[in-house]
């Protein structure tokens, strides 16, 4: 089995993880890395030392705003971004689940949309958010529905793209590439 580390440096953009030097660009360069449980640095950090429990299972990555400020500004040329939405994949193919955030169930009902229609459904993926984290919740936003339901903003049957079926075969190859849902 391989290690963690070679897990990530498997991917596409985690070839030079090993090459960090934990300067702290990266967490200095995240808008949100306040927000996280381990900003950017640490993560690195946490992947080299085999943290696979850890770094799964914290929020951190479903942070991530793909802004690539840490990208572009890493000195190493490590690509943070990239080793987010890595890690996001492994925690969803191993089933880690995050505690404290609802980012991977919006991911999970975005995505879910997407392969049905081939574009978002607002309202089919806010149902699915919903009915899979705090169903009681819908209830709250059933006045903001309404509105945008009365002013055409919202409507009940999706719209479908055409050729969704190159759009499905595209996204699982994808998947295939990524190794992801």
């Amino acid at each position: 089995m391989k290690s963690f580390v070679d897990e990530v440096v498997a991917t596409p953009g985690g070839e030079n993880i090993r090459a960090c030097i934990q300067c702290g660009v990266c967490t200095g360069s995240c808008p949100v890395a306040n927000e996280m449980e381990y900003p950017p640095r640490e993560i690195i950090a946490m992947i080299r030392a085999g943290m696979r429990n850890e770094v799964l299972s914290s929020n951190s990555m479903w942070y991530c705003l793909s802004c690539y400020m840490c990208t572009v500004r890493c000195p190493r040329g490590i690509k943070p971004t990239e080793i987010a939405h890595t890690l996001e994949c492994l925690a969803n193919q191993q089933g880690f689940r995050v505690k404290g955030t609802r980012t991977p169930a919006m991911y999970r009902s975005f995505v879910s949309s997407i392969k049905g229609n081939g574009r978002v459904h607002e309202l089919g993926m806010m149902f699915r958010y919903y009915m899979t984290t705090n169903p009681l919740a819908a209830l709250k936003m059933l006045p903001v529905g309404l509105k945008l339901f009365l002013r055409h903003r919202m409507p009940l049957i999706p719209k479908r793209v055409k050729g969704k079926e190159d759009l499905s075969k595209l996204i699982q190859k994808f998947a295939e590439i990524r190794g992801s849902e």
